[in-house]
């Protein structure tokens, strides 16, 4: 697939692979809920004990960036599929979260740090 795949292409795919395999029954909120909180533990776990200094370099150790990916990929597959099955358009619910998050932290207050003194 293009590397530049819109996100309803990537939902599609990730559909048909669980309809392929008769996962359909398994894809509810509550258990890709959990699954996604599982896969994001499991991304977590390769940075654990490692300093920032460690994980800068990364990016230039392949075994490390396929780790990563993997485990990314694993949570963005379960994301696109509670989309499915809720019926939720990720761009737009993207683009509203940011909308919200412009309001909570102005640029001109939070720019340069994570929260105000």
């Amino acid at each position: 697939m293009d590397s530049e795949a819109t996100i309803q292409a990537l939902k599609t795919l990730v559909k048909n692979f669980i309809v392929k395999r008769d996962w359909v029954k398994y894809h509810n909120p509550k258990d890709l809920a959990e699954a996604i909180c599982i896969e994001a533990a499991e991304l977590l776990e390769i940075f654990q004990w490692a300093t920032v200094e460690e994980v800068s370099s990364w990016k230039n150790i392949p075994s490390k960036m396929t780790s990563i990916k993997d485990e990314l990929a694993d949570v963005l597959i379960y994301c696109l599929s509670m989309s499915n099955v809720l019926d939720i358009d990720i761009s737009e619910i993207v683009s509203e979260k940011l909308s919200k998050n412009e309001v909570k932290y102005p640029a001109n207050k939070y720019f340069g740090r994570a929260h105000l003194e």
